[in-house]
């Protein structure tokens, strides 16, 4: 069992920054690929960023591309999503996910087999 923790979240305005972390625990992190999923209210959840076990694969959603960064310190256990310019849209609840079933990365949340709490992030205008 993986316990995952985000934390960071908050009420920011547009175009400010946010750094989302989500702590793991339980097992060992490294064979893990991470990925970031966001929720906005009515609607589905959606994928947002992935990372590989070592960290040097990444991918990302169109919508946050340029603007999203995800890493990772597997000596911390803890996954990271650095958000900068944001926008009104990119409100939601944030989960961090783990998962092990993919040979690299993934944007299936059914490929995670982890998923954290979530924590908020409100952009206003």
């Amino acid at each position: 069992q993986v316990l995952l923790v985000e934390s960071g979240g908050g009420l920011v305005q547009v175009g400010d920054s946010l750094r989302l972390s989500c702590a793991a625990s339980g097992r060992t992190f490294s064979p893990y690929y991470m990925g970031w999923f966001r929720q906005a209210p009515g609607k589905q959840r959606e994928f947002v960023a992935a990372i590989s076990r070592g960290g040097s694969t990444t991918d990302y959603a169109d919508s946050v591309k340029g603007r999203f960064t995800i890493s990772r310190d597997n000596a911390k256990s803890t996954v990271y999503l650095q958000m900068s310019s944001l926008k009104p849209e990119d409100t939601a609840v944030y989960y961090c996910a783990a998962g092990q079933i993919a040979p690299l990365i993934t944007v299936n949340p059914n490929h995670y087999a982890y998923w954290g709490q979530g924590t908020q992030v409100t952009v206003s205008s």
